[in-house]
């Protein structure tokens, strides 16, 4: 069974950073592509970063480029989402996916995602 369990939400004032973990386990996470997801209320689920199982090509959508950073642990079964310059248009649940495709010029699509973690809450004050 496979299963991803998100770690790491939290409240920070703007400017600041937080690291999200995503821990996975029932499948070898160094062959699989792995994605970060945001959604807030009213919005669509949006990509905002992936690494390639295939040959690990990073993507990060323009909202989060320079700012995100995504790190893949294949020794921990793990990847993480580095957050700084935390901005007031960020906070949304945040979740992890795998078992999908990351596009090197549009990132990962939900629905071409099998694997979901529950989610962790970020909240940004100004």
């Amino acid at each position: 069974q496979v299963q991803l369990v998100e770690s790491g939400g939290g409240s920070v004032q703007s400017g600041g950073s937080l690291r999200l973990s995503c821990a996975v386990s029932g499948i070898t996470l160094r062959h699989y592509t792995i994605a970060w997801f945001r959604q807030s209320p009213g919005k669509e689920r949006e990509g905002v970063a992936c690494t390639s199982g295939v040959d690990d090509d990073i993507y990060y959508s323009d909202s989060v480029k320079g700012r995100f950073n995504i790190v893949r642990d294949n020794a921990k079964n793990a990847v993480y989402l580095q957050m700084d310059s935390l901005k007031p248009e960020d906070p949304a649940v945040y979740y992890c996916a795998t078992d999908g495709f990351c596009y090197s010029d549009t990132g990962a699509r939900p629905s071409e995602y099998d694997y979901w973690g529950q989610g962790t809450q970020v909240t940004v004050s100004s």
